[in-house]
């Protein structure tokens, strides 16, 4: 193999495909960056077994071959090279070692064969469809803080990702919860989408695709089976394997009755519930809302560190209720809604209560109250 990249795009696939690569690994090939040129271009390859990234890039091929080297340890060689430098990597000798030259530097990194190196990618897709990437950020965006990281319930560890149909609509949708808030977020479904089967993919899985959410207006391919589900983000694809569980009903969870309707400015909401909820308990973060007569008063009783109260006018006349939540929940939920004002509906200081943009709206959050 012999092959000369530009520094600056060698950088940019490996920042795309090193992410995937755990530092510490029990298995050796699965520190290391796979790479192969032929055609004029090198492919790059990354996995941990569940995950697996790879990217495309074009170079100056004067040598078809494949190698693996660390994926880590290459891509800070690359990072710490100058601006403008072109980089040639080959093969050396009879070590099997990576010669990577740049200007004067030398640098023969220990190489593993590319024969090694487990391929995520086998099988095939049963639905494909194109969605627009802000639509799929805010799915994400709109969905992740609601993953749960209790692994024993590891079905909620991921976004549900499900076609539905809303008013005779097809819509994609997608849900994540930790059992004290969800979150529900949907947007018309692309052609292809229509009977794809309900999957949940992996929190890291989800990170990772909003990270390579890059260009706002590029268009996302996404491919999807049973087992499986890949993104394509122009040169770079990554292909994730699925939690294998049954994500719960979650539509039980959202309330239908919830008759006391509050509407409040957004803005000062999350600023007074941040403010008295600093001297909130670390442990339950409890925060209390005393709403009656377009008035909500917030307050915090901590003996450990005292006491805090804060009132705002709202838009409420329903029979006066008190309600207690976590504050860093309630606040994950308001740091999420897109409009000026949050409508929120409670039906008891029991009861599950709705929080979104307006009625109607195409994101909707559940939250669970505490006794306060």
């Amino acid at each position: 193999m012999k092959v000369t990249i530009e520094r600056s795009v060698l950088l940019k696939a490996l920042g795309h495909v090193h992410r995937i690569v755990e530092k510490r690994n029990t298995i050796p090939i699965l520190a290391n960056v796979l790479i192969e040129a032929r055609d004029g271009k090198v492919a790059l390859k990354s996995t941990d077994l569940d995950l697996e990234a790879s990217e495309l890039a074009p170079a100056d091929v004067t040598q078809d071959g494949a190698t693996t080297v660390p994926a880590h340890v290459l891509y800070d060689i690359v990072r710490k090279l100058p601006d403008g430098a072109q980089a040639s990597l080959e093969i050396a000798g009879d070590t099997g070692q990576l010669l990577l030259r740049s200007g004067r530097s030398r640098f023969y990194l220990q190489a593993l064969p590319a024969s090694d190196f487990p391929d995520l990618t086998s099988g095939e897709f049963s639905h494909r469809f194109t969605l627009p990437a802000v639509e799929l950020k805010r799915l994400i965006e709109n969905t992740q803080f609601a993953i749960s990281t209790e692994e024993t319930r590891y079905y909620l560890n991921g976004v549900y990702l499900h076609a539905v149909e809303v008013d005779g609509r097809p819509m994609l949708r997608a849900v994540a919860t930790d059992g004290h808030r969800l979150a529900r977020v949907e947007t018309p479904a692309p052609e292809g989408a229509a009977g794809m089967p309900g999957v949940i993919a992996p929190r890291k899985a989800v990170n990772e695709v909003l990270k390579l959410l890059e260009d706002p207006t590029q268009d996302v391919q996404v491919e999807i089976s049973v087992a499986k589900a890949r993104f394509q983000f122009g040169d770079v694809v990554l292909t994730t394997k699925l939690i294998d569980g049954t994500f719960p009903d979650y539509q039980r969870v959202i309330p239908a009755g919830n008759d006391k309707r509050l509407v409040v400015d957004k803005d000062p909401f999350e600023k007074a519930v941040d403010r008295v909820s600093t001297l909130s308990s670390e442990r339950g973060r409890a925060i209390k809302l005393s709403i009656a007569d377009n008035k909500m008063t917030l307050s915090v009783n901590n003996p450990d560190s005292g006491s805090a109260s804060e009132e705002i006018e709202v838009d409420y006349d329903s029979a006066p209720i008190d309600i207690g939540f976590n504050a860093r929940y309630l606040l994950d939920i308001i740091g999420q809604l897109a409009g000026d004002t949050a409508l929120i509906r409670m039906a008891d200081p029991g009861s599950p209560t709705l929080i979104q943009d307006r009625d109607g709206a195409t994101a909707l959050y559940v939250l669970m109250p505490l006794r306060v």
